[in-house]
């Protein structure tokens, strides 16, 4: 483990540990709802530090870590700005600048990926979901408002910047430069697969793609597909609402999902008939780079019983987030309100679990600290695993039990198609092109 992140866990678990040691001296327990008796427990805690750590800390900085820490707590995806950082934040926002094509969130204190956009300066340098940026331009992004960390990466075309990466395989970190681009959104991608199968990958909901994602599925049908295949696999950038017009296109009527926080009231959204443009078989895939929109979608499907979600537990990341001014000039920016799953799940707070969890196919390179592949490394498999077991279910030619390990008989009868088993009524035979 690397030592900045073995030090971040055995200091954060320090923290608890004397949290929990000043609450049992005091005799007493704090309360889970007595706000005040947090904060006198928090002030303790900070006088101990000032008096009794082993040198002269730095106030202003443990202060900003634990606002940051909290934030964290809560909400991965908030961040606190002071009031230079506000400002620059507010120049910055709708400059269109280039960037580095990272989706980004906060994970152990330091600045997480969520997704690198294919085909984006991040995507070339093989930047997966779940790396760590440990520093931006030498800057440590432990304790970085994610907010100010996403504007570092900002910058002219063509400039570069230099960060470091703590991957999950590797223990040292890497040093990688970067040259800032305009990073277009990845274009809807659609083809006729054997066995019938049409096959729609969607990577952005950004602009009008469901509408493309509408016009793929006609010509899908006109093309003699029975079933549909639909891969949000690195989908986690554009509008969230827009995951309710995609799952609309498959659903006649029901719950998508509904918007709910402790000010925000409750905000249901439901299908229309008019919207549903296919009713034959469906399956969907996912990773841990699903997220937002795409994720609002897999949910309403699966939860409706209209498709099997196929791959891996989605990243969690679907609310609704507001910049909160300060009176110090600063602002918070935060979740208000969480998009739910129809069976009442919070998105953001665990993800769309797979009806079919299935591990993803790793076929990133081993690489060195210079970036080169690591020689004599064994050769990984390129094939894409997910889509294969989606097409075998989706067409009938496996089952979910044999899929997920079950085991049981090879079921292929007219009515005991995989896509139909858990409720059968829910979706139609396949369907015939018109």
């Amino acid at each position: 483990m690397n030592s900045n992140l073995r030090w971040m866990i055995v200091g954060s678990s320090t923290c608890i540990v004397v949290l929990l040691l000043l609450g049992a001296r005091s005799g007493r327990a704090v309360a889970h709802d007595d706000v005040y008796g947090h904060l006198k427990v928090y002030t303790e805690v900070l006088e101990r530090i000032k008096l009794e750590y082993v040198e002269e800390p730095d106030m202003k900085s443990v202060t900003l870590g634990a606002i940051n820490g909290l934030l964290e707590s809560v909400d991965p995806f908030a961040s606190y700005l002071n009031a230079d950082q506000y400002r620059q934040y507010e120049k910055s926002a709708d400059s269109g600048k280039a960037s580095v094509g990272l989706i980004l969130a906060k994970r152990y204190g330091y600045v997480a990926v969520v997704d690198a956009l294919p085909g984006s300066p991040a995507d070339k340098a093989n930047i997966n979901t779940g790396d760590l940026i440990e520093s931006i331009n030498n800057v440590a992004t432990r304790d970085m408002p994610l907010a100010y960390a996403e504007q570092l990466l900002r910058g002219d075309t063509g400039s570069t910047i230099n960060i470091t990466v703590l991957r999950l395989k590797n223990p040292e970190p890497e040093k990688i430069t970067l040259t800032r681009a305009n990073v277009a959104y990845p274009a809807i991608v659609s083809k006729m697969m054997p066995n019938e199968v049409g096959y729609i990958h969607v990577t952005s909901l950004a602009g009008n793609r469901v509408e493309e994602v509408k016009s793929k599925l006609a010509e899908l049908k006109k093309q003699g597909a029975k079933y549909i295949v639909l891969d949000v696999r690195h989908c986690s950038t554009g509008e969230q609402e827009k995951g309710v017009e995609l799952a609309n296109l498959f659903l006649d009527k029901g719950e998508i999902t509904y918007l709910q926080g402790q000010k925000t009231e409750k905000q249901d959204f439901t299908a229309k008939a008019s919207d549903d443009v296919w009713q034959g078989p469906l399956v969907v895939i996912t990773n841990r780079a699903t997220a937002g929109g795409a994720e609002i979608a897999a949910g309403a499907l699966l939860d409706d019983k209209r498709a099997q979600i196929v791959g891996e537990r989605s990243y969690g990341d679907a609310s609704l987030r507001k910049t909160i001014q300060m009176d110090d000039g600063g602002a918070v920016i935060l979740s208000v309100a969480k998009y739910y799953s129809p069976s009442g799940k919070a998105i953001q707070d665990g993800g769309i679990t797979p009806s079919v969890p299935l591990a993803e196919n790793d076929s990133t390179p081993d690489l060195d600290q210079d970036g080169n592949p690591l020689p004599g490394a064994p050769v990984k498999p390129t094939e894409d695993n997910l889509l294969k077991q989606s097409i075998e279910l989706v067409t009938g030619k496996t089952t979910i039990a044999q899929l997920t390990g079950d085991g049981g008989p090879l079921n292929t009868g007219e009515n005991s198609h995989p896509i139909m088993e858990k409720n059968p009524s829910k979706v139609a035979q396949p369907e015939q092109p018109k």
